[in-house]
């Protein structure tokens, strides 16, 4: 009987040790990226006012703390986010145009136009998200950003500034939230 009960408990500890809990969200400590191995660096809440908003994860393949360092990472990247809260794709537009005027001067948004309105195209073509919901960030420098919604690949953004301007919003000099760049840098 203390052999179950110590196999059982080995199983339950290795399972934690794949994943954990952020917001009550499973984190996969690993994800694969087209065939690339990639590790949770941090994760966090987005909260809003007084609501969880999302879960978001950093994935990099090799753990990095300082945005400058990950910023410049020509590597393969994946940004998770676990939706917590529903909204429409216009609401969730203006967010990423948002993030994305705190850490872009106007010329800076210039050059970014068009990978900006291809991406912008891909969440038109969404009505929305709902709690539960999943969008993956992937970057492929040979490829560009991958828009992944739901386990649905939606479209993809050529261009490594685009990936860079993208993830400014989380980690630029005016994050979304001070405290969610820290968790996705592994800093809290």
């Amino acid at each position: 009987m203390n052999k179950i009960l110590w196999a059982v408990c080995g199983l339950l500890l290795s399972l934690n040790a794949n994943a954990r809990d952020v917001a009550d969200v499973r984190v996969a400590e690993a994800a694969q990226v087209s065939g690339h191995s990639l590790q949770l660096n941090g994760a966090g809440t987005r909260t809003k006012v007084i609501i969880d908003v999302y879960v978001g994860a950093l994935y990099l393949e090799s753990r990095m703390t300082s945005a400058e360092a990950v910023l410049a990472d020509k590597g393969v990247k994946r940004v998770a986010l676990h939706m917590l809260y529903g909204m429409k794709s216009a609401k969730l537009l203006d967010a990423f145009k948002k993030g994305l005027e705190e850490n872009h001067s106007a010329a800076e948004l210039a050059a970014l136009d068009g990978g900006m309105k291809k991406f912008f195209a891909i969440f038109d073509s969404v009505s929305g998200v709902s709690p539960g919901d999943t969008i993956f960030l992937d970057y492929l420098p040979a490829i560009g950003t991958k828009v992944i919604i739901n386990g649905k690949e939606r479209g993809v953004v050529e261009g490594a500034d685009v990936n860079r301007a993208l993830l400014k919003i989380w980690l630029g000099e005016n994050p979304v939230e001070k405290s969610l760049k820290k968790d996705m840098l592994g800093l809290n």
